[in-house]
């Protein structure tokens, strides 16, 4: 027999941990671990230190922001060039505009179909960029790893943004079948992004390639343990500052270029910086680490869940609930137990039980994420509702869609606080603040954000001289009349949602890529990202909120269900909280091979 590693693993330290390894390994078929550079020379922590010594995070290595400056190209063109959607399709295009710029007093526009049209447009547009990440997840880890699909993405959505101009050029914008170019320029862009958003994010991590928590001493002779999952933390925190970054310069950028210019200008300018992300791409070709596609093991993943599940299904949801999640539940497919219980195993077990594990672990991520579109929901008003509500408010000349940007640069303004000052403070304190309340606390602020939404949407009704029916509330020469609100009393929504994306969003990618074994950390991370394409599905429903006068109703809603969803989701995983450091701190499984 031949062995063959499946997983390097995530963090393993604690003497228990490797009590149980040792047994596991002792049942299966394995050969001894390959020498590991990365851990060479390290002191490792005993049990006792694991428990009493302070942790901290590792050097983020220059590899990851190279990284992560593909990323903020990316993103500068991706929100640069959606941020101007809501006006393209909504608005109108001024009189006499052959652009759809609207400068100082004007409302630039072009399409002129409607808020509910914007609305249900820009939420498919959401929801195919966040489907296809699985398509794109099964191509790098079964057969061109991480950085080729990278690359194929790179040039699939070049292609989309070159398409998107054509539909803004004078000449063309004027004419209603613009939609058509428009939303094949939606569909080629949704391909690429999709190939993009499902690797990159497991590509940044991977740069850095400690597993297992080490001792290190600092400058004040303390001694401390260094956490890779801490800096799985800082990486993912540090990549989301890059992401916001990008997104902040194109937004703001793309808006007053629209306003000022027009909307193919606000398309060409994402696509100039684009081509930044194929030169960036072949510079670091020989400096990143790159995981070989090795094959998807869904296919076996899926097998060893349904031996787990023999004789446990049942019709009623809550029986079914309560034996899928009994103690014994993987037990009973680990190939130990399964010799032990019927003195043979089936020949497909070609693994051991500590791949059992991680596949366990895997399945607990993607369980962990179905409660994730209730949350996009509420991030999801940000790019249609929002924007709509701030063209029915004093804007004072400020473009209405220049305000979502200040989620970004509420983000990268708290991200450095958060992970200097705040989460060292709670730790300093003895709080575990661990992955899953952050994304708890995510949920209810994000939940806040709606309420404060709600409040504005009820002023704006009240104070409107067409009560509610704001969006269309225009003067005997066609000019909108708006509330005598100030735009910037949306800034509360848009801060409380840059805190939900910090405890939610970021978590949830640290979650998707250190719960995940090495061979479906590309297919984990597109089962989190796919969480948006089922918001914006269940979105789709809620497009007839979107509209005078019911949009109290439609914040309202949207805060309740994720209220609702925080305090459940609580409930239904705070017995995986209890258990962070055990599912982190697994071993190496591995797939064992027959020779020939």
């Amino acid at each position: 027999m031949a062995a063959v590693q499946h997983d390097d693993g995530a963090f393993a330290a604690a003497a228990e941990a490797e009590k149980a390894i040792s047994q596991s390994h002792d049942s299966a078929e394995v050969v001894d671990e390959p020498y590991d550079a990365a851990h060479a020379g390290l002191e490792f922590p005993t049990e006792e230190e694991v428990h009493t010594l302070r942790r901290v995070s590792d050097t983020i290595p220059w590899n990851a922001y190279l990284i992560a400056v593909i990323e903020l190209a990316e993103r500068f063109s991706f929100y640069g060039a959606s941020v101007v959607f809501t006006n393209f399709i909504q608005q109108p295009l001024p009189p006499g505009s052959r652009t759809g710029a609207g400068f100082a007093d004007g409302q630039s526009g072009a399409l002129g179909l409607g808020q509910r049209a914007s609305t249900g447009l820009t939420t498919f547009y959401s929801f195919w960029c966040y489907v296809v990440p699985l398509f794109g997840a099964y191509l790098a880890d079964a057969h061109f790893g991480r950085f080729k699909t990278v690359s194929i993405a790179v040039f699939v959505a070049m292609v989309g943004h070159i398409l998107l101009i054509i539909p803004a050029i004078p000449g063309v914008i004027e004419h209603k079948s613009a939609i058509g170019a428009f939303a094949v320029a939606l569909v080629i862009m949704g391909i690429g992004t999709g190939l993009f958003k499902a690797n990159i994010s497991p590509l940044v991590a991977e740069q850095y390639k400690r597993t297992k928590l080490f001792i290190q001493t600092t400058s004040s002779g303390e001694r401390v343990i260094v956490d890779p999952a801490m800096t799985v933390t800082r990486i993912y925190m540090y990549f989301y500052l890059f992401i916001n970054i990008g997104a902040l310069v194109g937004q703001i950028g793309m808006t007053y270029a629209e306003k000022y210019v027009g909307f193919w200008l606000a398309f060409t300018l994402p696509t100039i910086v684009f081509c930044l992300c194929p030169l960036i791409l072949l510079y670091g070709r020989n400096k990143y680490e790159r995981t070989p596609p090795t094959g998807s093991v869904l296919a076996k993943s899926l097998k060893v869940f349904g031996y787990a599940a023999r004789g446990r299904w049942s019709l009623n949801p809550f029986t079914l609930w309560r034996q899928f999640n009994t103690d014994d539940f993987w037990e009973s497919a680990k190939p130990s137990n399964v010799i032990k219980a019927t003195g043979s195993k089936p020949e497909w077990m070609n693994f051991d039980d500590i791949w059992v594990d991680e596949v366990r672990r895997g399945f607990k991520a993607c369980v962990v994420f179905c409660w994730f579109p209730l949350y996009w929901l509420t991030y999801g008003q940000l790019n249609n509702n929002l924007t709509s509500q701030a063209a029915t408010m004093v804007t004072n000349g400020l473009p209405n869609d220049v305000l979502s940007n200040l989620d970004p640069f509420a983000l990268i303004i708290f991200i450095p606080l958060f992970d200097v000052f705040l989460y060292p403070g709670l730790r300093r304190m003895g709080l575990n603040f661990t992955a899953l309340k952050r994304i708890t606390f995510g949920f209810m602020t994000g939940a806040a954000a709606m309420a404060w939404a709600a409040a504005v949407q009820h002023y704006i009704y009240k104070t409107n001289p067409c009560g509610n029916q704001a969006a269309t509330c225009v003067d005997a020469d066609g000019n909108p009349r708006v509330s005598p609100l100030n735009v910037w009393i949306q800034t509360g929504s848009y801060v409380l949602i840059a805190f939900s994306e910090i405890f939610a969003s970021i978590t949830g990618l640290e979650y998707a890529f250190t719960k995940a074994p090495k061979n479906m950390r590309s297919l984990v991370m597109s089962v989190f990202l796919f969480a948006s394409a089922v918001s914006s599905a269940l979105a789709e429903a809620f497009v007839s909120l979107s509209i005078d006068p019911l949009l109290v109703w439609n914040y309202a809603t949207m805060g309740v269900l994720a209220a609702i969803a925080g305090i459940l989701f609580w409930f239904s995983v705070r017995h995986l909280d209890a258990k962070e450091d055990e599912l982190n701190n697994l071993s190496a499984g591995r797939l064992i091979e027959k020779e020939m």
